[in-house]
């Protein structure tokens, strides 16, 4: 039987105003198949961190659609949010016991197959490849794509892929992505992100090109 195919899971902005945002919030989640958004907040007391998650968390909730946020593990508790998105293995086995095993802990930025891999062994609940790092950079689009693979080959955790744009989005259902994260080009695309998320909803389902001119699908 064929896997299902991926989903997609949306990162947010850095908020700190959330009120226009969670305005038009609802409306973007019905556009597609979206599995997961992460919460990026800017920073701010503790009471306003936790009153902005619960606010976003409520209106992805009510679509069982998990709301992590990036870092902030006692945020995401105490938010009630379903878990949190920590970038590199020290941040992710420091945050295990504050996050496990009620909620997910993801693991993102990721060096190396071996970091990846120690990840996994620790319970990361899922790895993420491809997100730029604070200074914005990446690896190429290709090495993204061949450590997807072989996650998707070897292991068992679900792998998360990041799209850069739209015509990634494709490409990393076809690699094996379980999940395809959408970063916040999309808030700003000027299609809008209702038009994006519904072509990228359909791009995960897109035949692999050697397929696309094959009626047989052979």
């Amino acid at each position: 039987m064929a896997p299902p195919p991926p989903r997609l899971y949306l990162l947010t902005p850095q908020l700190a105003d959330i009120t226009a945002f969670a305005s038009d919030f609802d409306a973007v989640l019905a556009a597609g198949d979206v599995a997961a958004v992460l919460l990026r907040l800017q920073d701010g007391d503790e009471r306003s961190l936790i009153d902005r998650a619960k606010t976003i968390a409520a209106i992805a909730q009510r679509r069982d659609i998990a709301l992590l946020l990036d870092g902030r593990p006692e945020i995401a508790v105490r938010a009630d949010a379903d878990g949190a998105h920590l970038s590199g293995t020290e941040a992710l086995t420091a945050a295990l016991g504050t996050l496990k095993p009620d909620r997910i802990a993801g693991a993102g930025g990721l060096r190396s197959r071996d970091d990846a891999m120690l990840a996994g062994e620790s319970g990361a609940d899922y790895v993420m490849f491809g997100e730029p790092d604070r200074r914005s950079g990446r690896p190429s689009f290709e090495a993204i794509l061949e450590r997807v693979g072989w996650w998707a080959a070897v292991f068992e955790p679900p792998c998360v892929g990041y799209a850069a744009s739209l015509d990634e989005v494709a490409l990393l259902a076809q690699a094996g992505a379980d999940f395809v994260a959408l970063g916040d080009w999309i808030w700003t695309d000027p299609t809008g992100p209702v038009a994006v998320i519904k072509m990228a909803t359909a791009a995960l389902v897109a035949p692999a090109p050697e397929q696309a001119n094959d009626p047989h699908g052979a």
